[in-house]
């Protein structure tokens, strides 16, 4: 279980706890950083953007060619969120928050703090100028002003100290927070203040997506998956997956359905009315004899699913049906 570890950040930085470090140091250009630890993908306009391990920004067109962008951290990234093509955000270990407003092309730092001992896993901005950042064991950072500073929000869902895995907004503008212990939370108002919900899984949920007009899909361990046409009222409906395989990411694709993503290299496909289709997705890009672990995030790509994880990117076409 290696990845579960790795990915969403829960082992924090040991570099980060041996030594007080109070200045970034920035990332080092890899020639083959696409074929390692890789921990979200998202895209941003005509382009694919993925970060990770040691501080990686890399971006693409046809998710087969990246180019890796300079990084002021070394810090492990753990995921990317872009509100349009241009302005994008990227969270990580030591309560690190960078920014571009070119697309990815050039990073400042907007919030680094070693001294929290403390990952950020997730972001998601609802304006230019409104952001909420989460992260372990209750850490949630947000901002009014496109995140020139940062304020910690204490509260009775952050007091619980569980930590924050996943953050999506729905489709009627609302967040969804997911995390540890069946962790489940929703925001009407932007992130400024959150209701807990009962949750249909006692145990980690690592990923949401929208589903509806007012609902949400959510996943986490041994392939639990749940949909709700109302995220904020009980009524989740558990979907039986084929495999049961833990579900670290998904990704709304351009037909309505999601595609999830998780231990042991898989990838499943929930159609729109929540059924699983009879589909057979395979790797089409050369990963002979390298040991591609689980997978951690994806998103559609024209006709294609390109995916990240321990073995960084990996492009998937759909063959045939069973």
């Amino acid at each position: 279980m290696r990845s579960l570890v790795v990915l969403l950040g829960l082992a924090l930085s040991l570099s980060s706890m041996a030594a007080d470090v109070s200045r970034s140091q920035p990332a080092e250009m890899a020639p083959r950083a696409s074929q390692a630890l890789l921990t979200r993908i998202t895209a941003a306009g005509s382009q694919l953007v993925a970060v990770g391990a040691r501080g990686h920004i890399l971006r693409s067109t046809d998710g087969a060619q990246w180019t890796q962008s300079a990084s002021p951290v070394n810090a492990l990234l753990t995921s990317v969120f872009f509100l349009d093509a241009r302005q994008g955000w990227a969270v990580g270990h030591d309560a690190t928050i960078l920014q571009t407003d070119d697309g990815g092309d050039r990073w400042t730092i907007q919030h680094f703090d070693p001294s929290l001992n403390l990952p950020l896993l997730d972001i998601v901005f609802t304006s230019p100028q409104r952001g909420v950042a989460i992260g372990a064991y209750g850490l949630m950072l947000q901002t009014e002003d496109g995140g020139r500073s940062w304020t910690r929000t204490e509260s009775a869902l952050t007091e619980e100290g569980l930590h924050f895995n996943a953050l999506s907004r729905l489709r009627d503008g609302a967040l969804l927070l997911v995390g540890e212990q069946g962790m489940l939370a929703h925001s009407k108002d932007e992130g400024r203040t959150w209701q807990r919900l009962e949750s249909p899984y006692a145990s980690s949920l690592f990923a949401a997506v929208p589903w509806g007009e007012h609902g949400a899909m959510i996943g986490g361990l041994r392939g639990n998956v749940y949909r709700s046409e109302a995220a904020d009222i009980a009524g989740w409906q558990r979907i039986d997956l084929p495999r049961v395989e833990s579900v670290f990411g998904m990704a709304v694709l351009p037909d309505g359905g999601v595609g999830l993503v998780g231990l042991n290299t898989s990838l499943q496909i929930v159609d729109a009315d929540g059924s699983v289709p009879a589909l057979r997705w395979s790797i089409s890009t050369a990963q002979t004899g390298i040991e591609l672990g689980s997978l951690s995030s994806l998103v559609p790509w024209n006709d294609r699913i390109v995916s990240v994880g321990d073995a960084g990117v990996i492009v998937w076409s759909l063959t045939s049906p069973h």
